[in-house]
């Protein structure tokens, strides 16, 4: 059965776990510029094996390299006519053997490098046949091996194996339960269910690995549960499920199934205060957070 919102289960309990206290704000890094380190439209994020974490930066054209406590590294693409250049990059996924993966919202080509930030391969490209892509997002590597890319322009999913073959896509522009209105972000969690964020319809769904609906939750609003056009997601190791909440300003917490654990954050510039919040990244219990109008990146130590 679709579930459309845990509104009445959120109000129960908004009184004891809507204020913040599970969460710890442990870093900040990032300002306004085009320089090492700077951010002009911090995106998402991905971690690799060696404990660095790497974040799109749309604006800036690139992908930068930081430590865990964000100490800048070293950056890869930028604009230019060369392979490995790119124009507007947004998702960024890893896949096991340190192949980085990153979508192109404006070119719809999918750039594949290796764990030395040299390109490897570039598929796909903008369009709305099959195998084509339009204003990518936030994009996952299942356990399967498959490479599932939302595409907010063609309102749908696509799924490439990780050479770049197309295997099929799901979803199609609406919003009745399974379809999508520019979806922003797909991740799975450990038994491999999909989540998607529907931001146009202000909800998120579940979905099998093959895109069979199972459920979903949220509807539009400010209580607790509910969302104005949720973007960026991130799954912690015991599958609870950390949403974007781009209209609220907000972070929400859910379980697996659904359950709203607690929220925090508001609009502005301080501590656990954001704008334009885009991309969640989650890694051995922080949460980074893309704090895309502040040109920053928050990083929150979180706990039940």
């Amino acid at each position: 059965m679709y579930r459309i919102t845990f509104l009445i289960l959120s109000i129960i309990i908004i009184t004891a776990c809507s204020d913040g206290k599970n969460v710890e704000q442990v870093g900040v890094f990032g300002s306004k510029g085009n320089g090492q380190g700077q951010f002009r439209y911090v995106e998402d994020f991905a971690f690799d094996g060696r404990g660095h974490v790497l974040i799109t930066d749309a604006l800036n054209s690139n992908v930068q390299v930081f430590s865990l406590a964000g100490e800048y590294i070293s950056s890869f693409g930028g604009k230019g006519y060369h392979s490995g250049n790119l124009e507007k990059p947004e998702g960024i996924a890893i896949d096991p053997q340190g192949n980085i993966f990153v979508a192109d919202y404006l070119s719809g080509f999918i750039k594949k490098y290796d764990s030395n930030y040299q390109h490897l391969l570039t598929f796909s490209g903008y369009g709305v046949n099959r195998g084509l892509t339009a204003e990518t997002e936030f994009m996952t590597i299942h356990s399967n091996g498959l490479l599932y890319v939302p595409e907010a322009g063609n309102h749908r999913i696509s799924v490439f194996n990780l050479n770049g073959d197309f295997k099929y896509s799901f979803g199609e522009k609406g919003s009745l339960p399974g379809q999508l209105l520019r979806p922003e972000a797909v991740k799975h969690n450990s038994k491999g269910i999909l989540f998607v964020s529907d931001m146009g319809n202000h909800r998120i769904q579940l979905f099998a690995p093959d895109g069979k609906l199972i459920t979903g939750w949220g509807s539009e609003g400010s209580e607790p549960g509910q969302f104005k056009k949720p973007t960026g997601i991130a799954i912690d190791e015991h599958d609870n499920v950390y949403v974007a909440d781009i209209g609220n300003s907000r972070i929400q917490k859910f379980s697996a199934d659904g359950e709203f654990l607690y929220l925090f954050g508001e609009h502005g510039e301080g501590d656990k205060q954001f704008g334009n919040i885009h991309g969640l990244g989650y890694y051995q219990g922080h949460l980074y957070v893309a704090d895309t109008a502040n040109n920053r990146v928050q990083k929150y130590k979180v706990s039940e």
